[in-house]
Formats: structure tokens, sequence, C-alpha cells
């Protein structure tokens, strides 16, 4: 579990996060959600520590953040996986490669180790025979999934996501979304997703996180989401007419 109490970010006399206050949950998907400018990018890199807020406090489990020395943030950071907008994998390098990396960075395994890790989760991802081909040779799809299997290659407690669906095709985003969801259900993960894909949020949603301007202004499922008052919040997701035929099919009970 993550747990985030009263953080607060700026940047010069611009305040971005004013106060929020939520958890994520362990062995669900969290996602987070909100328009551009809503601070979730910003919420998003403080908790995978990029940024540092000014007041706040963020729990991973037992451990608060802000009290850890720079040796005890390096061994929480080798806890956590995380799945890049753009997929972020060295063209240089092979898939394989690609998801050794971390085991390289962060563990002393033997190379027959490692390969067998690798070799465990690219099979996870269904990726069996892309081991010795390059990123630029596999689609974006199989792109995503090879971050995905790099991401969780070092059995992390805790996995991010930002907008892991960006530039795919519906199909193929509904695939990571279930392939996201399941690992985090397989491995009993804290997942917290960074997404604008309103799909995401009908699809894999347990919790969601809503950001308006620096503030909470709403946290639920998705099937709360259905009867919420909160009218930025149903603006926001149900802007599409296909959006709005779901909600008023729920709220009928088809």
């Amino acid at each position: 579990m993550i747990k985030v109490e009263n953080l607060h970010k700026s940047f010069g006399e611009t305040k971005v996060l004013k106060g929020i206050n939520t958890s994520f949950e362990k062995g669900k998907t969290n996602l987070i959600i909100g328009q551009s400018g809503s601070g979730k990018t910003v919420f998003l890199k403080n908790l995978i520590g990029l940024f540092e807020p000014e007041q706040g406090n963020i729990f991973f489990e037992e451990l608060q953040y802000g009290k850890l020395n720079n040796s005890e943030r390096i061994e929480l950071r080798k806890k956590m996986g995380m799945v890049f907008q753009g997929g972020a994998l060295f063209d240089s390098m092979t898939v394989e490669e690609n998801v050794m990396f971390p085991l390289k960075m962060f563990t002393k395994k033997t190379t027959t180790e490692m390969l067998h890790r690798v070799h465990e989760v690219l099979e996870r991802v269904n990726l069996n025979e892309a081991n010795h081909k390059y990123p630029a040779e596999i689609s974006g799809g199989m792109q995503k999934r090879v971050s995905i299997a790099r991401a969780i290659v070092n059995y992390p407690k805790f996995l991010f996501c930002d907008e892991p669906n960006s530039g795919l095709d519906p199909r193929t985003a509904t695939v990571i979304d279930n392939l996201i969801q399941e690992i985090t259900k397989e491995n009993n993960i804290t997942t917290v997703i960074n997404t604008h894909d309103m799909n995401s949020v009908f699809e894999i949603g347990e919790k969601i996180v809503y950001l308006q301007d620096g503030l909470l202004a709403w946290e639920g499922t998705k099937e709360e989401i259905h009867h919420t008052n909160n009218k930025e919040l149903s603006d926001f997701v149900y802007s599409s007419n296909l959006f709005r035929k779901v909600r008023q099919a729920y709220q009928k009970g088809l």
C-alpha cells in the first residue's frame, strides 16, 4: 500500500499540488486521472521520487519516504517497477538485454540466473520468440509488453505506469490494460497508473483518483463513477457519446 498525506508541490510561485490525501491499495489497479494541468503527472513523479514535495508525507507500507537516507531510498527504488509512456527501451539493446538491464543494475545474479528470469517474464507477457529482436523490429504493442516485462523482472512491490496505452490502437490498449491488471493480482503489487484513457478507467479502474487544479476532487471505483454528483468529473469522463450511453445503461441496470 502507498499512503499520501497532505502532499504539496510548487514550481516557483505556481502551486501544482495543493494538499493531496489518498492511498493506493495493494493488489489493485489504482488509476490517476484528470485534465491536462490537473497535476497528475507531477503527482506521479512525486510518488516515484523524481520530485521532492515541499510539504507532506508519502508512505510505502511502513517506510516514510521523506525520512529515508540516500542508501535507503536506493533500496526502496529497487522494489519499484516503471512502465514509461513511450516505452523507454534502449534501441541498441535486444529485447532480452532490455529486460535484463534492471537485474544487472540491482542484483548480483549470475548470467544464467538472469537469463532464466528474463525468459520467465517474457513468457508471461507472451513474447517467447522476441528475445533477440531489437525494439525497432517489433510493434508498438510488443514494445509496451517488453516495457512491462522489464518493470516486473526484479519482483517489484510497487508498479508505476505512465500512460501505458499511449499510441496504441483500442484492441492492443485493452490487451495491455488486462495484462497489467493480471500481473498486479498475480504478484499482489501496488500498481498506480497515470492515464487519460477512459477505456482503461472502465476496464481496470479498481480505484480511481481524480485530480482537479492540484486537488483531490474525487476518489472511488469505476462503478461509483456512474453515480457521482461531481459535475466536473462527469463532464471529463462522459465527454464522448459512447461513455454517456454506458452510464445510462448502467443506471438503468442493463
